[in-house]
């Protein structure tokens, strides 16, 4: 992707967050510049310089005013306020208010200012989505502002991948294995939405927000026309909320955001069959879904045919933040991730081949939840027979003989093939996007007595 394409992924993400939260009403809009009645800066504009004490507006994702001017030498008080739904704060080089729920406010004072800062949220991924106010010093003189850290800090460097690397003794795969269709009509699951310091590759450890404490969330199976209670608790630190693709539901009520310590009930029935996709919605959706919070949800159609294994792919990106921190939103709005993932962990069914035997029928589902990169599944060593996507057959075995070599699916499309494996052997499955092959979209069926100590090493 060049420069100019990552420009416009930037311009349509900022614009997506802009527009979503215009629709929930909750943009900030007039801010005072100062205590005066009258005296106000709209959302975006400039607060003259000269004043001292401005109102602040925090929203979601938005700081109102966007800007203000300070006489150099000036201590402030910013009367900050929020208005969103999630909760925010604001922070200045080191000095801010505590974290606000909706409708509450602090008073920050600040200062004095020598030169040109930043304020914005400390919630992860808030200030990248566009949360931050610029401080501008009139007079600035080229020494650090007491405020704190001046015009900029650099980024924490982000984690690095060694391709060579192998897992830690005691390392243990996701199991791919396809759960059955839960047993009744009426299924009640809870969920918990948690943070966690997870191994995405070995050696690499992330923040991850997730649902039930893995990457991806658990997968559900029903059939069509069961009923899905889901109750969702927001155990982590910020807001979070769940978005089932299966469902047809108000986003404004059980996809609602809720805060820490909060739960709702989610409940729909399945009416259509399909693989589909679940996930975090909560603004920024990119950095929730990016960072983790994302699954499966497996609705089978009516009829569908006997097989000796199923198994589940799900495939996403993985956008590195320093060790042991949360997922960079800057390279999710760029798409300049860092690796693919199988079901959570880079290369992971290299490490630790799938078993199968020859001559046996596999049914695999795939689900691409990305959130941006598309897919080309395929097996390298045999061919499909049945093709399942979006909801319906695009191939069955019939007098025709036809076959397919591609699953193909974009961020959030999900299906399954079927297929048999002639001969004992390994046999790579990958997204033949071959570029993707080398960053972690690779894993091995091992089919029969073979050898696979080249693979796991042991």
């Amino acid at each position: 992707m060049d420069g100019r394409e990552r420009g416009e992924g930037w311009m349509i993400t900022t614009f997506m967050i802009a527009l979503m939260a215009l629709i929930v009403g909750i943009v900030g809009v007039s801010v005072a510049a100062g205590k005066s009645p009258g005296h106000s800066a709209a959302a975006g504009q400039t607060a003259a310089a000269g004043e001292t004490e401005f109102d602040v507006t925090l929203a979601d994702i938005s700081v109102s005013p966007s800007a203000i001017d300070v006489p150099a030498g000036a201590t402030i008080t910013l009367h900050v306020s929020n208005t969103g739904t999630l909760s925010h704060d604001l922070t200045v080089g080191g000095h801010g208010t505590k974290m606000l729920k909706k409708g509450e406010a602090e008073d920050l004072v600040i200062g004095p200012f020598t030169s040109d800062t930043v304020a914005n949220c400390t919630v992860p991924g808030h200030k990248e989505a566009g949360m931050s106010m610029a401080i501008h010093v009139v007079g600035a003189t080229s020494q650090p502002s007491a405020g704190g850290e001046g015009t900029a800090t650099a980024a924490d460097a982000s984690a690095t991948i060694d391709p060579t690397a192998m897992p830690a003794d005691g390392w243990q795969a996701r199991d791919p294995l396809l759960p059955d269709a839960l047993s009744g009509t009426v299924h009640e699951v809870a969920f918990d939405a948690t943070e966690e310091l997870i191994e995405v590759a070995p050696g690499v450890t992330q923040m991850m927000w997730t649902f039930n404490g893995t990457v991806p969330g658990p997968v559900l199976r029903g059939k069509v026309g069961d009923t899905f209670r889901i109750t969702l608790t927001n155990k982590g630190t910020m807001g979070h909320s769940i978005d089932f693709h299966a469902s047809k539901v108000a986003w404004s009520d059980e996809m609602r955001t809720i805060l820490p310590g909060e739960s709702l009930v989610y409940e729909f029935t399945a009416d259509y069959a399909g693989a589909f996709m679940y996930h975090c919605g909560t603004a920024p959706a990119l950095h929730h879904i990016g960072n983790g919070m994302y699954g499966a949800i497996i609705i089978d159609p009516p009829n569908l045919a006997p097989v000796d294994e199923e198994f589940i792919i799900i495939q996403s990106e993985l956008y590195l933040g320093p060790e042991g921190g949360v997922g960079d939103l800057t390279k999710m709005m760029n798409e300049d991730w860092d690796a693919l993932m199988f079901n959570g962990y880079v290369n992971q069914y290299k490490f630790a081949p799938i078993h199968v035997e020859a001559g046996r029928r596999y049914r695999l589902w795939v689900v691409d939840d990305g959130p941006s990169e598309n897919s080309a599944f395929h097996i390298v060593g045999t061919i499909f027979d049945t093709v399942f996507k979006e909801g319906a057959y695009l191939l069955t075995p019939d007098d025709t003989h036809g076959g397919s070599q591609v699953l193909d699916l974009q961020p959030a499309q999900g299906g399954f093939v079927e297929f048999t494996f002639a001969e004992d052997g390994l046999y790579p499955f990958v997204t033949h996007k071959f570029a993707n092959v080398g960053k972690g979209a690779l894993g091995f069926f091992a089919v029969g007595d073979v050898d696979t100590s080249a693979l796991t090493g042991h």
